[in-house]
């Protein structure tokens, strides 16, 4: 049977706002020495929340990790439409927000439940003939983008304070969560922006069983190893 090292698995990272997730796996690297080291699903660096990281021979599982289904937790601002389709981006428009109610909002959500064709951001990192499509933007260019079909298992709002809504989105992998808080502000009339993220849940994976970026690089090589998700337990062959 193949020998397995105590860093060949995975550990789950609370994410601060700021990094890129490359940054992430670049401090890691870093900080253990350790030669591959991979993410499980980007998070914009404005996003917060869980980042499963795959040491070793976890990397071979990193697509099917990020494959899984998700969940996230965020702020939606209403009246501000930027072009990043969240609050990195600069304001395009600025519109009044009409009277909106908890209600309101949720008969509005429930409409993007299912089956979904979302169309990436030009403010994104799917490269088109290997460019990325962020840096197409910076320069002012836009660019056909194809339509992807991702699936929404439910969205609903738990709070609304105008002009912030509160809410939650389980979804597939893949799915653009500002893309939705866009397309909501422009059926509204009003506009909106993503104006805070946090991922909650990947696959099996909660946030609540992560360690903060910071408290990860405080440890030593024999800490983080008793933070590792063995390989076997990932790949489902075993493991408690």
């Amino acid at each position: 049977m193949q020998e397995f090292s105590p860093l060949d698995g995975a550990i789950l990272i609370d994410k601060p706002a700021g990094p890129t997730s490359h940054d992430v796996v670049d401090a890691i690297r870093r900080k253990f020495g350790i030669k591959k080291v991979g993410h499980c699903g980007t998070l914009d660096p404005n996003a917060t929340g869980l980042l499963i990281i795959v040491l070793g021979r976890g990397t071979k599982l990193s697509e099917k990790l990020m494959g899984d289904d998700k969940v996230y937790e965020g702020t939606i601002k209403f009246g501000e439409t930027t072009n990043s389709y969240d609050c990195d981006g600069e304001i395009l428009e600025t519109k009044l927000v009409p009277p909106l109610t908890l209600e309101q909002l949720n008969e509005e959500a429930a409409k993007f439940i299912g089956d979904l064709m979302q169309t990436p951001p030009m403010v994104s990192a799917i490269k088109v003939k290997g460019v990325p499509l962020y840096k197409l933007a910076r320069k002012g260019i836009e660019v056909v983008r194809e339509p992807r079909l991702v699936h929404i298992y439910n969205c609903r709002f738990t709070n609304y304070e105008p002009p912030l809504g509160q809410f939650k989105v389980a979804c597939t992998k893949g799915t653009y969560v500002r893309s939705i808080a866009h397309e909501l502000g422009q059926k509204l009339g009003c506009g909106a922006h993503l104006a805070a993220l946090r991922r909650s849940v990947s696959g099996k994976f909660d946030v609540a069983n992560a360690t903060r970026l910071d408290d990860v690089l405080k440890l030593t090589t024999a800490e983080l190893e008793k933070k590792v998700i063995p390989f076997l337990k990932l790949a489902g062959g075993g493991g408690s």
